[in-house]
């Protein structure tokens, strides 16, 4: 049979491919191997914590756990590892911090207390934050103003180049403590907040302080500046000179008005941890200041302080009208104030 009787044409069987650029070709396996690369990618980033957003890489930092303290059950809730906001703590970021408020009246000594607990290096007290009016305004603003405190946030002249293990402040009574004390005494107890009660037990020596300043905030006797508290002899003796007149009308209602205050204070924050301290027994008695380092569990030291005391000796020498209000508190329940040093 001839090529001719064939009954199929000769290129029937003659397939012929489409003509493709090679660069075409190239282009489909490089956009393949782009997306397994990226789909296998994914997938580890998901292992190893990374994630992709908004075009930037979010690496989670898994952090070390920090070594448990050596403490007892009941003392976990006090133990703090605050991470600070404005700085990094670095070094310190494993030493536990304790959270505390002094907890005081004025021209009671907290100003003097203060100093030697900021003596410490590992102890931050900041002074009288609640002094300024919109920092306890409501409930809100006082949380506000602890929370940076407590967060190491707050910085002052107390902050420390050491690691903080104790920090906190002083808190008058009068500003805003009692009108907020059901919300604070909460804080406390959930933050693990330490209270430190600082009173006088001669309530007659803190109204003749209290008078006496009032008088210096006005006359400026110091080259015409206000003086709470002064760190020379000289500047003491000059504010000494000035001696109050006592309106002992109103003596004994504003002694017991006083006492209340106080009372009602210890009450209101009794379920929270505290120690009581009289500013008395902390001169005479300077291991009441290891009583408060034990409280803070910080190591103890020898505290010292640079403020000078300004009223010396008997009351009758700082008072003009000894003689009456000598007279009006003998028979009372404040007889004993009329003494050099009140004693029990």
């Amino acid at each position: 049979m001839g090529d001719e009787h064939s009954l199929i044409p000769k290129d029937s069987f003659v397939f012929k491919l489409p003509k493709k650029s090679p660069l075409v070709l190239r282009t489909v396996v490089l956009l393949f191997v782009m997306v397994c690369t990226v789909y296998i990618c994914s997938i580890c980033l998901k292992q190893i914590g990374v994630v992709p957003s908004a075009g930037f890489l979010n690496v989670e930092v898994f952090e070390r756990p920090c070594p448990e303290p050596n403490i007892q059950p009941w003392d976990i809730p006090y133990v703090h590892y605050p991470k600070p906001k404005t700085y990094s703590r670095e070094e310190c970021s494993c030493n536990p911090v304790r959270y505390f408020a002094i907890l005081s009246m004025q021209r009671s000594g907290s100003g003097w207390f203060e100093t030697l607990l900021n003596n410490h290096t590992n102890i931050s007290s900041n002074g009288e934050i609640f002094s300024v009016k919109d920092r306890r305004a409501n409930a809100s603003t006082i949380f506000e103003t602890l929370d940076k405190v407590y967060n190491l946030d707050w910085l002052s002249s107390a902050s420390k180049n050491e690691c903080t293990s104790a920090v906190g402040l002083k808190w008058m009574l009068n500003q805003g403590l009692m009108k907020n004390h059901e919300e604070i005494v909460e804080y406390f107890k959930t933050r693990g907040v330490s209270a430190i009660f600082l009173f006088r037990r001669n309530l007659l020596r803190r109204m003749i302080s209290v008078l006496a300043n009032s008088y210096d905030r006005d006359a400026k006797p110091l080259n015409g500046t206000h003086k709470s508290h002064v760190h020379s002899p000289k500047e003491a003796e000059i504010l000494a000179r000035y001696k109050p007149l006592i309106n002992t009308s109103l003596l004994i209602p504003d002694l017991k008005q006083v006492q209340e205050m106080t009372s009602k204070a210890l009450a209101y924050f009794n379920t929270t941890r505290h120690i009581f301290l009289y500013y008395e027994d902390v001169v005479k008695n300077r291991t009441k200041l290891d009583d408060v380092q034990e409280f803070l569990k910080v190591p103890k030291l020898d505290l010292k302080s640079r403020q000078v005391k300004i009223h010396h000796g008997p009351l009758s020498q700082h008072v003009q009208n000894w003689e009456e209000v000598q007279k009006t508190l003998k028979g009372t329940g404040f007889e004993n104030f009329l003494l050099e040093d009140y004693r029990r």
